[in-house]
């Protein structure tokens, strides 16, 4: 089958269209062709060696396809499903296991069914777990404009907090205010002190941080004492360690580096929030936007694309069948 393979960690160049052998499910997974997969900031940390994994590996965590094969036979072949945390999506064939597997409802198109697990959950774990915000509260979420920051921009803004958002461009401003956000900054070095200035001269309760090194320092200073800051992503780049002192410094701060694996695994949590996702989707309250389709074997550009900020929203790759 085909598949994009990762020998050496490096740059998007090392993604490579090969033919690699078909998996075999265990009596835990299911057998899955695949039809489209999710591009996520976690694919290029695996890509660059950031997150360790043996080579080659296949990238690729989330897609949507139809059941091949199942093991224990209750799934039924042809079901149109989709998943999150299943290695191996950027190929024809992936096995999934069978607790990260959910049935696509009609309607919702392959696009969005690609994507809506991964980044969906994690705002939403974000939203109703880390920090679960309610009326009155006061966010700010970096990379306001990316898959995940658009999806907690609406769920934040659902629940009835104000949003504040951080994107780099005039375009990914009007994104962020379509999905709720209360203001819009851009990416500046007097970030916390906008921020404050807007939310009544005070930090806000909770910074969501997908950004990572070029924003943090900010996000410490722009979170009210007692606040949380919650450093969700690296787009820019890890955090460079620092003293737990400067904690202390900025108001006895709260600081959480989660992960949706994390915040799946409790008993019946990945279907809560997969299924809280999905019916939001179904509803109309809660839009996904896929903003970009490439073929398997332009990955390289995806990757590409997605750290460049030449995207917003989301974007998948196109899994061909021949």
């Amino acid at each position: 089958m085909k598949a994009i393979t990762v020998s050496r960690t490096g740059g998007p160049e090392v993604l490579e269209l090969t033919e690699v052998e078909a998996p075999q499910p265990t009596a835990d997974q299911v057998l899955v062709s695949v039809t489209m997969a999710g591009v996520n900031y976690i694919d290029t940390y695996y890509r660059e060696g950031i997150y360790h994994s043996r080579l080659p590996l296949i990238p690729g965590f989330e897609g949507t396809g139809r059941v091949l094969h199942d093991p224990q036979g209750l799934i039924a072949e042809g079901t149109k499903v989709a998943w999150c945390d299943a290695m191996g999506s950027y190929a024809q064939q992936v096995c999934v296991p069978r607790d990260r597997l959910v049935a696509v409802p009609e309607g919702v198109s392959p696009e969005i069914a690609a994507s809506m697990l991964m980044q969906g959950m994690t705002a939403h774990f974000l939203t109703h777990g880390v920090y679960e915000l309610k009326e009155g509260d006061s966010c700010l979420i970096t990379a306001g404009a990316g898959g995940v920051g658009l999806l907690a921009t609406q769920m934040a803004a659902a629940q009835g907090a104000r949003v504040y958002s951080v994107v780099s461009t005039d375009e990914k401003a009007e994104l962020a205010f379509d999905a709720g956000a209360t203001e819009v900054f851009r990416y500046s070095d007097n970030l916390a002190e906008q921020v404050r200035r807007h939310n009544g001269g005070h930090g806000v309760d909770v910074v969501y941080d997908g950004v990572g090194q070029a924003t943090f320092m900010e996000s410490l200073e722009a979170v009210r004492p007692r606040g949380t800051v919650c450093l969700f992503g690296a787009a820019s780049g890890p955090v460079e360690p620092f003293d737990p002192q400067l904690l202390n410094s900025h108001g006895s701060i709260f600081l959480t580096r989660p992960s949706l694996g994390a915040w799946t695994s409790e008993e019946g949590e990945f279907a809560k929030r997969a299924q809280a996702v999905t019916q939001a989707i179904v509803e109309g309250t809660l839009r996904v936007r896929v903003t970009g389709t490439y073929e398997l074997v332009d990955a390289p550009s995806a990757h590409r694309d997605l750290q460049s900020r030449a995207t917003s929203g989301s974007i998948v790759l196109s899994i061909p069948q021949d």
